[in-house]
Order: structure tokens, then sequence, then C-alpha cells
């Protein structure tokens, strides 16, 4: 499988890399250090499609002929945003919240060029079983997961423990909706599959 140019991914997440090596598609990781500062007014979905895009336009100015790939990815319950914990008890907290119900992952996700910005994002909702004060002390401090919204990745020890059922995409939980970025790289003639 061929792009027709040049990709980008502006992420330094293991994960976003594997997902798009899996794609089969190749990439250089180019990163810039972007504020994930975002208006107050801005709700769920708004919020990750902007953050997706805000970190695109740091990139404009030096993109040629490439394509430039950002995406974020944020954890609501609700309309609470969980976002990266900042210590031990940040994400213990998030984790009990979250533990014996559901709540919604949503990735936004930009896809840039010298001419053409386009914006999408998917949503996957997510279950957990009630989890026990000594499963969650066990996760965070065995895993460290202060580099994940909503203090967890799916497909780390608690997700394979703890999460009961999801709807929609597991790879938008991990971090890229990557049905969705093959379809919009494909309507937007980037993609090509050779034979």
């Amino acid at each position: 499988m061929n792009l027709s140019r040049p990709l980008l991914l502006a992420s330094n997440s293991p994960r976003r890399k594997e997902l798009l090596t899996g794609l089969g598609l190749a990439f250089e990781v180019k990163v810039k250090e972007v504020h994930e500062d975002f208006p107050a007014e801005l709700k769920r979905e708004e919020i990750a499609k902007y953050l997706a895009g805000h970190k695109a336009d740091q990139y404009l100015e030096d993109l040629e002929d490439q394509i430039l790939l950002t995406a974020d990815t944020i954890v609501c319950l609700g309309d609470q945003v969980l976002n990266k914990p900042a210590d031990y008890q940040q994400a213990y907290d998030m984790l009990r919240s979250l533990s014996g119900t559901h709540h919604e992952v949503i990735t936004g996700v930009c896809i840039l060029t010298s001419e053409s910005k386009t914006v999408f994002h998917d949503i996957t909702k997510v279950y957990f079983k009630a989890l026990s004060h000594e499963e969650i002390d066990y996760y965070i401090t065995n895993y460290k997961p202060y580099d994940k919204a909503g203090a967890y990745g799916i497909q780390e020890w608690i997700g394979k423990i703890g999460i009961e059922c999801i709807e929609g995409s597991y790879f938008n939980v991990v971090g890229l909706p990557v049905q969705k970025l093959y379809q919009q790289l494909s309507e937007l003639g980037f993609l090509k599959i050779n034979c």
C-alpha cells in the first residue's frame, strides 16, 4: 500500500506508531511541543477535534509535499473529560470513577497538507466491571498509566481483566481509529493499494 506523498506522524505514542505500521504505511515521526489547552466552552468530540487540529496547525509552515497526521484521544465520563493523571491519587480517582459503569473514548484526527485540512473523530463506548481497590492499586503501581487519558490503556492488564465489552472501534480506544483513517486517506485520494 502506498501513499501519494510522504506521511509525517506528529506523535511520540508507541501505540499510534504500531497501528500505522499495522496498516502497512511508511511514515516518519516529527514532534513539536504543543500546548494542549482548549476553549472552555468546547464539549466532548469538539475538544478532541480541536486539539488534533490545533496540533496540526503548528506544523503548517514547515509542510512541503507531505501529509501530516495528528490525533488526540480523550476519555469522557458523561460530560466530564478525564485527562492524563498527574499522580497516583488522580489515577486512582479516575479508575474508581470508571469502575462499574461505562464511558466514551473519543479520538480526534487531523490530516493536513499544504492545500487541505480534514478533521474527523470516532467514539467508542467502554464498559468496565466493578474494580476492587486491590485491582486499581495493582494496575497503577505496576503500569504507571500517567501518560494515558482516563488513566488506563485498554491493551494493558486493566483492559484484559476489567473491560466487559466495548461498542465501536477497539483501535480508537488504543489511540487511533485506523478504519476511519484508512477510509479518509482513500477518499482524499492519498492512498493506493498495489497488487
